[in-house]
C-alpha cells in the first residue's frame, strides 16, 4: 500500500463522518433532508465554528423548522430564538432574515424542493453551484458546502473536492487532484472523503493525528 493511499485511509476511518451525519440529518433523495442540508450548509458558511453550526441545525429542527413552509410561516423572533439557543448568536437576526427568505424562494420557485433546482440545473454541476447561491446568505462556500455532501445522493456531482477539501489533501502531503484522491480513496464515498479532508483543513490536530496512524 502506497503512503498516501494509507494516509488516506487513516484519515477516512478516524474522520469521515459527514457534517449532515453529525448534525443528525438522515440523508436521502427527498425534499426535507435536503432542505436541511440547505439550512446546514447555510450555517457552516458563516465564519463561525463547525460544531456551533451543526448544533444549531439540531436545535432549528428541533423547533420544528424543518421544512421550507414551516421556515417561512415561523415568525421571526421564533427563529432567531432557535439560532441563540444552537449558539448561533453573533449572526443571528441576519441569518434568521435569510431563512426566512430562502424558504420562500425554494416554496415560491421549486415547490419546497430541491430537487426541482436538481432538474433545472440539467447535470451541469456549475449551474447547480450557481442556483444554490440564489439563496439569500448562500455564497460560494455555502454552495461547496452543500454540494459536497449531496453527492452522496446526487452521483452527477461527484467526486465534488472543492477548494476547502482540497487545502487538506494539501496539509496532508496528499495530490491537490481531485480524480486523484478519489482513486486513492478506494471505495470510499466522495461526499466521506470530501468532510475528511475538510476536517483536516480546519483542524489542524485531525491532520497530525492521520499522518501519525499512518506512519
Amino acid at each position: 500500500m502506497s503512503d498516501d493511499r494509507r494516509v488516506v485511509r487513516e484519515l477516512v476511518r478516524a474522520h469521515g463522518q459527514t457534517f449532515a451525519e453529525e448534525a443528525g440529518i438522515p440523508l436521502k433523495d427527498t425534499p426535507q433532508p435536503l432542505y436541511r442540508l440547505l439550512v446546514l450548509a447555510h450555517l457552516l458558511s458563516a465564519r463561525i465554528r463547525g460544531s456551533i453550526a451543526v448544533d444549531t441545525a439540531r436545535e432549528l429542527y428541533e423547533a420544528g423548522l424543518r421544512d421550507p413552509r414551516r421556515m417561512a410561516d415561523a415568525d421571526w423572533q421564533e427563529r432567531v430564538d432557535a439560532l441563540g439557543r444552537g449558539g448561533y448568536r453573533r449572526y443571528d437576526e441576519r441569518t434568521a432574515t435569510q431563512l426566512g427568505d430562502g424558504a420562500e424562494l425554494l416554496t415560491d420557485r421549486w415547490g419546497g424542493d430541491l430537487r426541482r433546482l436538481r432538474k433545472e440545473a440539467d447535470g451541469d454541476v456549475a449551474e447547480l453551484r450557481r442556483l444554490l447561491q440564489e439563496f439569500p446568505g448562500m455564497g460560494p462556500a455555502g454552495a461547496d458546502i452543500f454540494l459536497r455532501e449531496a453527492q452522496r445522493v446526487w452521483p452527477e456531482v461527484a467526486p465534488y473536492l472543492d477548494g476547502k477539501a482540497l487545502s487538506g489533501a494539501r496539509r496532508l502531503g496528499l495530490p491537490k487532484d481531485p480524480d486523484r484522491l478519489a482513486d486513492l480513496a478506494g471505495n470510499t464515498e466522495p461526499a466521506v472523503l470530501a468532510a475528511a479532508l475538510v476536517r483536516a483543513a480546519v483542524d489542524k490536530e485531525v491532520a497530525e493525528d492521520s499522518l501519525r496512524r499512518a506512519a
